[in-house]
C-alpha cells in the first residue's frame, strides 16, 4: 500500500526551463526513502511541492485519498496537517520555548484562540512532555529555542513534526549543517520515531553514506529527473556516475 503517489509531476520556475521533469514516485506506508542527488537537481522542490510550500506546474500528488496539486483554501490546510516537515534550518520561534515550539505542531488542530493564548488541551502538553522524552530535551522544555545548539534545534524540528500526528513525514536535508556525530543520532531518532508512529518518511540528503544506512530506498535524481529507484544495495557506482556524472569523485 502507498502513503503517497505521485503522477507526472513537472515544475517550472521560469517557463521553459523545467525543474521537475515528469517525476512519478509510489512512496510507501513505512520505511524511510532518501532522495540523493546533484545540486539543483529538483530534491527540495521535490519535497516542496509535496506539501505545497510551492505550487507544482503539472501533474498529481496524491494522498490520503486527494489530489494535494489540487487543492485550496481551508481544504488544503487540512490537508497539510497531516505531513509534518522537517527543515534544514529548523524554522523554530527563536523567542519561544522549546515546549511552545513543539506545541506549535498542533496548531492547525485548535482554534485561533487558543493558539494566541497558547492553552493548549492537557492530551496534547502531555505528547509534547513525551516527545520532548524521547529527543532528549525533556530538561529543555522551558528554554528559549535560540539557546539550543543546532543538533538540539533539530531534535525539537522533529518533535514538532510528530506532534501534527502525520501521516508523512518530510526532511529537507535535515542534516547538512551538523556534524557526522549529531548528523548520525538525527537520522536515527527520525526513523524510531517514525517507526513507533507508523509514519514513512521521505528525506532529501546529500550525504550518500547516511543515506544509505537509514533509507530502505533510494531515489536519484538528476536534471529534474528520477535515474535511479532502488535498494541501497543496488546503488553502484555505475548508478552513482549516472546520478552525479563524472567518475574523479568516486571510490577506487
Amino acid at each position: 500500500m502507498s502513503a503517497l503517489s505521485i503522477r507526472g509531476l513537472a515544475k517550472e520556475y521560469v517557463r521553459g526551463k523545467p525543474v521537475l521533469r515528469d517525476v512519478s514516485l509510489d512512496v510507501a506506508a513505512a520505511g524511510i526513502t532518501a532522495i540523493i542527488g546533484p545540486s539543483g537537481t529538483g530534491k527540495s522542490t521535490l519535497i516542496r511541492c509535496i506539501n505545497r510550500l510551492i505550487d507544482p506546474t503539472a501533474g498529481e500528488i496524491l494522498f490520503e485519498d486527494q489530489d494535494l496539486a489540487r487543492l485550496s483554501g481551508r481544504a488544503l490546510r487540512l490537508a497539510r496537517r497531516r505531513i509534518g516537515m522537517v527543515f534544514q534550518e529548523y524554522n523554530l520561534v527563536e523567542r519561544l520555548t522549546v515546549m511552545e515550539n513543539v506545541l506549535s505542531g498542533r496548531l492547525g488542530y485548535v482554534s485561533a484562540w487558543t493558539a494566541w493564548r497558547r492553552t493548549f488541551p492537557e492530551a496534547d502538553v502531555a505528547r509534547a512532555f513525551h516527545l520532548l522524552e524521547r529527543v532528549g530535551l525533556a530538561d529543555f522544555a522551558r528554554r528559549r529555542a535560540d539557546e539550543l545548539s543546532g543538533g538540539q534545534r533539530q531534535r525539537v524540528g522533529i518533535a514538532r513534526a510528530l506532534m501534527q500526528a502525520p501521516g508523512l513525514l518530510l526532511a529537507d536535508e535535515p542534516t547538512s549543517s551538523l556534524d557526522p556525530k549529531t548528523s548520525v543520532e538525527i537520522m536515527e531518532l527520525m526513523r524510531d520515531l517514525a517507526a513507533e508512529s507508523g509514519v514513512p518518511v521521505i528525506v532529501n540528503i546529500h550525504q550518500v553514506d547516511l543515506a544509505r544506512r537509514f533509507a530502505g530506498r533510494m531515489v536519484g535524481m538528476s536534471g529534474g529527473r528520477i535515474v535511479y529507484d532502488g535498494a541501497p544495495e543496488g546503488l553502484g557506482n555505475a548508478e552513482l556516475k549516472a546520478i552525479y556524472g563524472g567518475e574523479s569523485w568516486l571510490s577506487p
